[in-house]
């Protein structure tokens, strides 16, 4: 299937994933948002997990434990994603949770990416797997009845591309991004980076026709992002107009302040509960004095005169034994030296590197991150959720901290940074285990740009963190 099937689950459920590897290479899934709580064991990125061999099978037991929202799954090694392998992930409410919305009339899943024929470079955008309207024969249809509210969970499932969002002739109401309930606010579209969901609730309030729904790329120049634009279908069930040319127009391609502007009013909904039954404000940073600072600058390099991507200058390279097999098996010797690389400078000379860095267990880390390059990058850390607290131009600096907003900021696990720019973000690192930090571009993923973050509790009582699963792989 593409996207492949729905894993729909509630608050606390366990999930049961059964993965049978027919390619003829290795294959992990990863949870793109899912924190895994106490058991990064599940994580399913090549630093948790052995892979699973061509022609064998493997079950991936985790828990949604204190997490609602939207969010997707993919294939974590090489460049599969770019093939597919995806697919959507919901996680309700427990019931005795309200949702600070009425009920919608039905939800449905739209995961939207770029796609390559062949090159790396992007052809098209998708539309769950399907063709634009015109040039496919079943464009992505989503049929609703006039008078009814829908909500639409939508993910960048894309390896390169951030796109605007929007549906002819509706405004959309943003209620939810990754796992946490936001401010309500209207929109006429949507910027969504590579390795982000949103929901949204579309009200059918138009005359019974079908409408438009458009997804284009971002910082792409005009003749080239023609053949990039996704289209899909809002069909009202009553209609039999096909939707109206010209498609409606969104916000330039190129104008960052538009962007930047919309990302800074995604506020956290303080008084919703969420996976808890205390609000969301509860656990605010109003008064957050991080234990740890990181700046990290994504950026190319040539290492060996190879191309390649790099974290302060640290390309990474994958060892043959996952770090957290390591970690458990041998306190990670002869697999990777703990803190051997900068995370608040640039090493002076590119070179590649098992990088892995110290969290402090139970302590907020500040996570700077800077974009030395000239496209959009966006990044993802597992295991935690980011406080998005600041977007700025240049240089970070610490007076830099008096522009963020510590008030509300939104928790989410990928954050955007925009080309030239810096985001800053803060985690509670109250969850051990070895914890994946990347590039959710899938070219800056694979040619380097990711490290590891081991946040280490020496308390070996297993409800503090879970022992190996018994089905655990070896390797390396």
């Amino acid at each position: 299937m593409l996207p492949g099937p729905l894993i729909n689950m509630s608050t606390n459920d366990v999930a049961y994933v059964n993965v049978f590897n027919n390619l003829d290479e290795p294959l992990l899934f990863t949870w793109n948002g899912l924190q895994q709580r106490l058991n990064s064991w599940e994580d399913g990125v090549s630093g948790t997990n052995c892979p699973i061999r061509p022609g064998t099978n493997w079950t991936y037991a985790f828990q949604a434990k204190d997490q609602i929202g939207t969010f997707f799954y993919l294939p974590s090694l090489n460049f599969h994603k770019a093939a597919g392998g995806f697919g959507p992930i919901r996680i309700n409410n427990r019931k005795v949770i309200a949702v600070p919305f009425l009920t919608p009339e039905a939800e449905f899943d739209l995961l939207i990416g770029d796609w390559y024929n062949q090159s790396y470079k992007p052809d098209v955008i998708l539309m769950n797997g399907k063709l634009r309207y015109g040039f496919a024969e079943d464009p992505e249809t989503f049929s609703v009845t006039k008078g009814k509210t829908y909500r639409m969970r939508i993910s960048n499932v894309g390896n390169a591309l951030s796109f605007n969002f929007r549906i002819q002739g509706h405004k959309m109401v943003v209620v939810e991004t990754e796992g946490s309930y936001t401010a309500q606010i209207a929109v006429d579209s949507l910027d969504i980076h590579v390795g982000q969901s949103y929901s949204v609730l579309v009200t059918a309030d138009r005359a019974e026709a079908d409408y438009f729904i458009v997804a284009t790329p971002k910082l792409v120049e005009a003749e080239r992002s023609g053949k990039l634009i996704a289209l899909g279908v809002l069909h009202y069930e009553n209609s039999s107009v096909p939707p109206s040319y010209p498609i409606p127009s969104g916000p330039d391609p190129f104008d960052i302040g538009f962007s930047i502007r919309q990302a800074k009013s995604i506020r956290w909904n303080m008084t919703a509960g969420a996976a808890r039954p205390n609000p969301q404000g509860t656990f605010n940073v109003s008064k957050v004095t991080p234990n740890q600072t990181f700046v990290l600058h994504g950026s190319t390099a040539k290492i060996d005169r190879t191309p390649r991507y790099a974290v302060n200058n640290v390309s990474y390279h994958t060892p043959e034994t996952p770090l957290k097999l390591a970690d458990y098996r041998v306190n990670g010797s002869g697999v990777y030296q703990l803190d051997s690389y900068p995370v608040r400078s640039v090493n002076p000379v590119a070179k590649s590197g098992v990088f892995v860095a110290s969290g402090v267990h139970k302590g907020w880390i500040e996570l700077v991150f800077v974009n030395e390059l000239h496209v959009m990058d966006s990044w993802h850390l597992d295991g935690f959720g980011f406080y998005v607290v600041g977007f700025g131009d240049g240089a970070w600096t610490p007076s830099s901290r008096s522009t963020y907003n510590r008030h509300d900021p939104v928790v989410r696990s990928t954050v955007q940074v925009y080309p030239g720019k810096w985001t800053a973000v803060y985690a509670y690192l109250d969850n051990p285990g070895m914890w994946n930090l990347r590039s959710q571009h899938s070219k800056h993923w694979y040619l380097g740009q990711e490290l590891y973050i081991r946040v280490y509790d020496a308390d070996p009582n297993p409800a503090k963190e879970r022992l190996p699963p018994e089905n655990l792989l070896l390797c390396g």
